[in-house]
């Protein structure tokens, strides 16, 4: 299997081609160069591997929650690359590419993601991994204050994501003993984006390019309530 994934919904921008059971990866953090950078990450991971897009078998994105402009930035780069060489995208939850690197990092099997939605808010999901090492989504992606999020308090979770940067008080007194710990300072990466994405392709979830579109949560994105 072929597949470029890519991810600009947080702070990282990144690429990554996955060919069979090897991953390629360009990853640089700089919240405000994405655009500048992800279609040059593209170009360079194609070319080094020899194959032109319409080689690959499909593409794939994070799909948000995430920075507005960041993740209308995948979202239109995908489009249109998966469009003008003909290939299926798959959409990635970055609550869930995160939670997989999450894994793949930390080792931790149940884990809550959260991102820091501003205007007091943050979008978070519960995933916990099964036996193929795969973050299955268990706690609905949505966005919410800290004192609104609810977990199974008889397991243990481990934190990731910017939320926890923001509203680490509220949710450690939400969470009590049942928080093992958590890590902020971690952000998606377009090579979860690809092992995830290359699950739900063979799982028949690949969409047609023009269906390739973003998840915001909040529908009211460009106003801070009163």
């Amino acid at each position: 299997m072929k597949l470029l994934a890519i991810e600009t919904a947080t702070e990282a921008c990144s690429a990554a081609l996955l060919i069979d059971d090897q991953i390629e990866l360009r990853y640089e953090i700089k919240p405000r160069g994405h655009s500048e950078l992800i279609l040059s990450m593209m170009d360079e991971l194609l070319g080094e591997a020899g194959l032109s897009a319409n080689q690959l078998d499909a593409m794939a994105f994070g799909r948000g929650p995430g920075s507005f402009t960041g993740v209308r930035i995948a979202t239109g780069v995908i489009q249109g690359a998966a469009f003008a060489a003909d290939l299926p995208v798959v959409p990635v939850s970055t609550l869930a590419a995160l939670a997989q690197r999450a894994y793949r990092e930390k080792g931790e099997p149940n884990l809550l993601t959260a991102f820091d939605a501003r205007m007091g808010e943050l979008y978070w999901a519960g995933y916990r991994v099964d036996s193929n090492d795969i973050v299955r989504l268990v706690l609905d992606e949505q966005v919410a204050n800290a004192q609104q999020v609810h977990l199974p308090l008889d397991e243990e979770w481990y934190g990731v994501g910017s939320g926890w940067s923001a509203y680490a008080p509220q949710l450690g007194e939400r969470l009590g003993e049942s928080l093992l710990g958590y890590k902020a300072d971690l952000y998606c990466s377009a090579r979860d984006v690809a092992t995830l994405a290359a699950v739900d392709f063979e799982a028949g979830l690949a969409v047609p390019a023009e269906r390739a579109l973003p998840v915001y949560l909040r529908n009211d994105v460009a106003h801070k309530k009163r």
